[in-house]
């Protein structure tokens, strides 16, 4: 069985014989199966009224310590949402009454995003659904090459400068 990419790279090996597409073997593999990930996890958040980014937040406030409370920088570093987004997506949570956002008690130009209980209560009922479709779509994968495949995945991106040395509970 041959997958897209595989007819791709047959059709650069005819065309350019003399370059080595090795690598789009991987990275185009990579950018499909992004693309259908992302499509599959798009529909579970939107089952729960949600998009990629504002369950992204509210999954970072949740797996926060009690309060569930973290500055927007430290948003931005615990979570895939960027620093042009994270404005509008709080506005947006807030609107909804699942985040709040307070001046901080020891920087007065700081602020604190908490979750909210509503939101808390959300994040618990699209949690378990969004592993189920994780799940779903890594079921062809026993554990062992799931395993073998998010280690490979982790080295790529720390080769590529994707890393933290820092404790989760200073992000």
């Amino acid at each position: 069985m041959a997958d897209h990419v595989d007819l791709v790279l047959e059709q650069w090996h005819a065309q350019r014989p003399d370059l080595d597409v090795s690598p789009m073997a991987v990275i185009g593999r990579l950018s499909r199966l992004s693309r259908l990930i992302d499509a599959e996890l798009r529909r579970t958040f939107a089952a729960h009224g949600l998009d990629a980014a504002s369950f992204d937040v509210l999954a970072t406030l949740r797996r926060s310590d009690p309060p569930h409370r973290l500055t927007p920088a430290g948003l931005m570093r615990a979570s895939m949402v960027t620093s042009g987004a994270i404005t509008q997506r709080l506005d947006r949570l807030e609107e909804r009454g699942l985040v709040t956002r307070t001046p901080s008690e020891s920087d007065g130009r700081g602020v604190q995003v908490t979750l909210t209980d509503e939101g808390f209560a959300l994040i618990e009922r699209v949690l378990p659904d969004h592993v189920a479709t994780e799940h779903r779509v890594l079921a062809t994968l026993g554990m062992e090459r799931r395993e073998e495949l998010a280690g490979t995945l982790r080295d790529l991106l720390e080769s590529l400068g994707d890393a933290t040395d820092l404790p989760s509970r200073l992000l």
